[in-house]
């Protein structure tokens, strides 16, 4: 597929309006990519998986217990102090998918994961090459005013800014006056300080709310640009097979509820994926900006990512400079306090970055906009993120024959 190509796939995709985790419009849009995939050099299933959509909802819950139990402390101070400290544990644990209880209270819907396989019998090593085709909503936390506002307070006040951490942080903050209150020191700061930290809660949960009750946009660069990409690249590689490399191609729906998609991958498929010989490659929001490779990502606690595929982006961007003409061209490493479907295979033991686009203050162009229209895509950065992920999997074909 030449870039022209991608960008009518990327078209057809937005064609699908509302692709929102567990949606119809998602479940056509997945069974589009899989036709797209088939070929007698590639096997191809789409699996049912189940999912929770309403990310507003389910974190907003969080908040409310936590405003609940700071409510709690004002006549039971130790209850109250105890029933916020689970609170905090239950948001760590359900946004790394280490478990989940209040997600639980929603209702699941069903959406599908488009499982495509190539045709080796025999590799050395596999690569995954994955990209998520649900769309997230639209809320005001997503205004370019409001993230620009919230990441200068942040990082003036030198606190992390990722979402998550944030809204842990604002939670674990009411642990001070609750622990006041337990140890029988009261006072009108302890309760200012206890004011604050609801007052904190409850803005979010209006955010939170606004967030689940917002449209959806057309999702060009986030994500029709990452499956088109991945899409492409599973078709240049048949036509020219790697001599070490078995190739996967993963698009996954219900990527915006944190990862749920992928995560439902990593279940049915561990016994088939040797952690030692598994390689993730996750091509997310590549339509617009400078292209970016992942060297540390996390909801909450920032991980490293890539291993010996973050070494193979650095050799390959180094390469770059000979033929550079702007040094702002230049493919650069990403850490970042967020985190895609390269999160849970690094959670599982296994080697996985993602390659993606940022602008100059470092986020991605339009996200969760209206503006997010293939009109506004640009071809060459569609062209850069595709001929450096071709490049990165042939670096690690290479890398395979040389050990």
């Amino acid at each position: 597929m030449n870039v022209a190509e991608r960008v009518e796939l990327i078209r057809e995709l937005c064609g699908f309006e509302g692709q929102r985790s567990g949606t119809d419009a998602e479940r056509r849009a997945a069974n589009a990519v899989a036709e797209r995939l088939r070929s007698p050099k590639r096997r191809v299933r789409v699996e049912p998986i189940h999912v929770h959509p309403q990310l507003g909802f389910i974190y907003a819950l969080h908040c409310i217990a936590a405003v609940a139990a700071s409510l709690v402390a004002l006549l039971v101070p130790i209850a109250g102090f105890a029933a916020l400290l689970a609170v905090a544990a239950l948001l760590y644990l359900d946004v790394n998918g280490r478990l989940y209880v209040l997600r639980l209270l929603l209702f699941r819907r069903a959406s599908q994961n488009v499982i495509s396989s190539g045709a080796v019998e025999k590799a050395d090593a596999t690569v995954v090459i994955c990209a998520h085709i649900d769309e997230g909503r639209a809320g005001a936390i997503y205004w370019a005013r409001s993230i620009r506002a919230l990441l200068s307070v942040a990082r003036r006040l030198r606190i992390p800014t990722g979402p998550f951490q944030l809204l842990l942080a604002l939670i674990a903050f009411g642990l001070i006056p609750l622990g006041l209150r337990a140890a029988e020191i009261d006072g009108i700061w302890v309760d200012a300080l206890q004011f604050v930290q609801i007052v904190g809660l409850l803005l979010a949960v209006f955010l939170l709310i606004d967030l689940e009750l917002a449209g959806i946009g057309p999702g060009a660069n986030d994500n029709a640009s990452g499956v088109a990409t991945a899409v492409s690249l599973a078709a240049v590689l048949d036509a020219d097979p790697p001599s070490r490399l078995a190739v996967w191609v993963v698009i996954t729906g219900g990527e915006e509820p944190t990862q749920e998609g992928m995560r439902a991958f990593l279940r049915a498929h561990r016994n088939q994926l040797d952690r030692r010989s598994t390689y993730f490659i996750n091509v997310d929001a590549v339509g617009r900006g400078t292209l970016h490779y992942e060297t540390r990502a996390g909801w909450i606690v920032g991980y490293p990512m890539g291993g010996r595929l973050a070494e193979l982006c650095e050799a390959i961007a180094d390469t770059e400079l000979d033929d550079a003409e702007e040094l702002s061209d230049l493919t650069r490493p990403l850490r970042r306090s967020t985190a895609g479907d390269s999160l849970p295979p690094r959670l599982a033991g296994y080697q996985a970055l993602t390659l993606t686009c940022r602008d100059e203050q470092g986020q991605v162009p339009a996200l969760r906009t209206f503006g997010d229209e293939p009109n506004a895509i640009d071809s060459a950065a569609l062209e850069r993120a595709h001929a450096f992920g071709l490049e990165l999997a042939r670096a690690l074909d290479r890398d395979l024959a040389r050990r």
